[in-house]
């Protein structure tokens, strides 16, 4: 396993350009299953969950070709549907939660589509009824074998569209959903769809290569289906996700970071949640300009004067993703901060290494914390600690960069699943942190 040794308490400066969206991605890539024409997608982030996808559609016998850095041509003519029924797959498809999307371009497609239960963040319980409801509403008849977790979904002949009402506004299970009807006979409307708009750009991939879909941005998603997709090319839009990371890293840090091309338009409330805890954020045409925070910053109350609150909230509402960033900025904040964390149970148990920091945190229960900010007066300390979960690992890795000494974190395989290179871009920023 890799471990970063980082040396805190060092201010940064430089400009950033944040990577392709991997929520995106894993989205985009699995839709090229839909047609056997070529699909050329640009801007994908070079990480660990991504790579595993690719190297999943390969063995599927999709035909990939890599144009140069992050952009590749996929062509699905020949796809081996017996792979799905394999041992390699169960081993495969299990080890990454994205894996979960290809079920319902292979299900519109072939007509039928297996995955075994998937992987990914120790965060609680994930659950996968959303996505199979959508495919029974569609017609298809579901199956699954308790003894070794592989579900399965078939059709006897084409898909047929239907209303469907979902459980939850569920981002992975409207893109599945969506993929299936798109070559459904008839129309598909799903109210109470996710709309964020890494899901928007999964429908505007589909109408570009020839489906209908109308009511993107909105939770009333309708498809009219069609016989047949064909090839398009399609650019990923920078990931909001690491751009949150890089203004909490900033202002923990007391750095000057411009964060470049963050496609503003996209970013929903995020600008704003941060500057709620006291950030400055300054819109320079399409990029982000966070000066040095010298004095601290300071969180705003609430109207009334009672505590912040900042809670995760399904698309517009903040991601769940950045609710660890804004944790760790909270604990040299100038206030206090209630974090929320509604949609996961498991994801503040990484509180307590920020507590041998020396972080004054309450965890009120699985879902909430209390955070007591130190205004930079008392220098979180630097420890040894493993990174649960992609977004707890880049929490920890900031919280190293600003504590005082040597910090090692563990298990970093975790944070590569999310973040691209992140050592050598901390680098030419001026962080001094080494991986070993």
């Amino acid at each position: 396993m890799g471990t970063f040794k980082i040396e805190g308490g060092i201010p940064l400066k430089g400009d950033v350009t944040p990577q392709g969206a991997k929520n995106e991605a894993l989205q985009i890539l699995c839709a090229v299953l839909l047609t056997p024409e070529k699909v050329t997608i640009t801007n994908i982030p070079d990480i660990i969950d991504v790579n595993k996808l690719i190297t999943l559609l390969g063995n599927l016998g999709v035909k990939i070709q890599k144009n140069g850095l992050g952009s590749y041509t996929f062509q699905a003519d020949e796809v081996n549907v017996g792979y799905l029924e394999t041992e390699a797959f169960k081993k495969e498809g299990g080890s990454l939660r994205g894996s979960i999307m290809i079920v319902g371009p292979l299900l519109a497609r072939f007509g039928k589509g297996y995955i075994p239960k998937p992987g990914g963040d120790k965060i609680g319980r994930r659950r996968l009824d959303t996505h199979f409801e959508g495919f029974i509403n569609l017609g298809a008849k579901f199956r699954y074998n308790r003894e070794d977790h592989f579900y399965g979904v078939e059709t006897d002949g084409k898909l047929k569209g239907a209303y469907m009402l979902l459980d939850e506004a569920s981002v992975t299970g409207t893109a599945n959903i969506v993929m299936a009807a798109v070559l459904a006979e008839g129309t598909t409307t799903i109210y109470n769809a996710a709309c964020e708009p890494y899901l928007q750009q999964l429908c505007k991939m589909m109408n570009a290569m020839g489906g209908k879909v109308s009511g993107i941005g909105s939770n009333l998603i309708v498809i009219e289906g069609v016989d047949s997709l064909g090839g398009c090319d399609h650019r990923i839009l920078p990931d909001m996700i690491e751009i949150g990371s890089w203004i909490g890293l900033a202002a923990m840090t007391k750095s000057e970071i411009t964060i470049k091309n963050v496609s503003w338009d996209n970013l929903g409330v995020i600008p704003n949640t941060f500057r709620k805890l006291g950030i400055t954020i300054e819109k320079k045409g399409d990029d982000i300009y966070i000066p040095a925070h010298k004095d601290g910053y300071e969180v705003k109350t609430d109207i009334d004067g009672s505590i912040l609150t900042i809670a995760d909230a399904p698309w517009p509402g903040f991601t769940p993703d950045l609710l660890s960033i804004c944790l760790v900025v909270a604990t040299q904040s100038r206030g206090d901060v209630l974090i929320h964390q509604k949609m996961f149970e498991s994801r503040l148990f990484f509180v307590d290494k920020l507590i041998d920091m020396g972080a004054k945190i309450m965890l009120c229960d699985p879902h909430r914390a209390v955070i007591m900010g130190h205004d930079f007066k008392s220098q979180l300390k630097a420890t040894t600690m493993s990174s649960p979960d992609i977004r707890a690992g880049i929490s920890l890795l900031i919280a190293a960069l600003s504590a005082k000494g040597t910090s090692t974190i563990q298990n970093i395989e975790q944070i590569d699943r999310g973040y691209e290179r992140i050592d050598e871009r901390l680098r030419a920023l001026g962080a001094n942190i080494v991986r070993i």
